[in-house]
C-alpha cells in the first residue's frame, strides 16, 4: 500500500459518523417505552443512539424535546397505522373495528418493541413535576378516543349504528378496553390472550348498539 493510499484510508476511518435522526428516535423510543420517561436519563439515551450529547442538544434541545419528537415518531411509525384500519370504506363497521383491536393487540404485543402502549407506559411513570410533558402525552392519547368518535360518527350517519346511540359512551367503552389490554399486555399477556379479549368485545358489539 503506497502512503497515499494508506493516508486516504486513515483519513476515511476518522470521518465522524453522520447523525441519523429517525434511527436516534426509534433507539430513543425503545428507552422511553420500556424505561417512562423519568427513569431515562439523558446518559442512557447517548448511550442508545450512539449520538455525542452536544449533537442531542443542538438536534432536540434538552430531554424533553427529544421525547416530544419521539411521541411524534411513535404516532407516525404506529397510531397512524393502526387508525388506517379503521378508515376503510370497504368494510363494515364491525370488521374495521376487529382489525382495528387486531393491529393494536399485535402492537402491544410485538417482539420488536416494549410491550404495551407507549403513551401508557411513559405517563404511568411520570412525576409531578413533569406537568409540561404529562400534558402532552394525555393530549395525544386523547386522540385515541376522539378517532374512535370520528369513526363512530361516520358509521352512524351511514346507518351502520342506531341514531340513538350515544357514540362518545362508546368510544369511551372501546377506549377503556384498549388502555386495558395495553396494562394486560405489560404484564406479560401474550397476542393470543389479547386476541381473545378483541373476540369478546366484538362478540358484545351487537349488544351494545341495541336501545337501551
Amino acid at each position: 500500500m503506497t502512503t497515499e493510499v494508506a493516508s486516504c484510508v486513515k483519513k476515511s476511518r476518522g470521518r465522524p459518523k453522520v447523525f441519523n435522526r429517525e434511527v436516534a428516535l426509534d433507539k430513543a423510543m425503545t428507552l422511553f417505552w420500556q424505561h417512562g420517561y423519568e427513569a431515562t436519563s439523558l446518559s442512557d439515551l447517548v448511550e442508545a443512539t450512539g449520538a455525542k450529547a452536544p449533537t442531542l442538544y443542538a438536534e432536540f434541545v434538552n430531554k424533553e424535546g427529544l421525547f416530544r419528537a419521539v411521541l411524534d415518531r411513535y404516532i407516525s411509525r404506529f397510531a397512524d397505522k393502526h387508525e388506517a384500519q379503521l378508515f376503510c370504506e370497504e368494510k363494515s363497521v364491525d370488521a374495521a373495528l376487529y382489525d382495528y383491536f387486531r393491529a393494536v393487540a399485535t402492537c402491544f404485543t410485538s417482539k420488536d418493541t416494549p410491550a404495551g402502549c407507549f403513551m401508557i407506559n411513559t405517563s404511568a411513570t411520570l412525576a409531578a413535576s413533569s406537568k409540561e410533558i404529562a400534558h402532552t402525552i394525555k393530549s395525544r392519547h386523547a386522540m385515541q378516543e376522539k378517532t374512535l368518535c370520528e369513526f363512530l360518527t361516520q358509521r352512524q350517519s351511514r346507518g351502520e349504528i342506531p341514531a340513538d346511540k350515544s357514540i362518545s359512551d362508546l368510544a369511551q367503552f372501546l377506549n377503556c378496553i384498549l388502555q386495558g389490554m395495553s396494562i394486560s399486555a405489560r404484564e406479560g399477556a401474550s397476542l393470543d390472550t389479547l386476541l381473545q379479549i378483541t373476540d369478546t368485545t366484538m362478540r358484545l358489539w351487537p349488544q351494545m348498539l341495541k336501545s337501551s
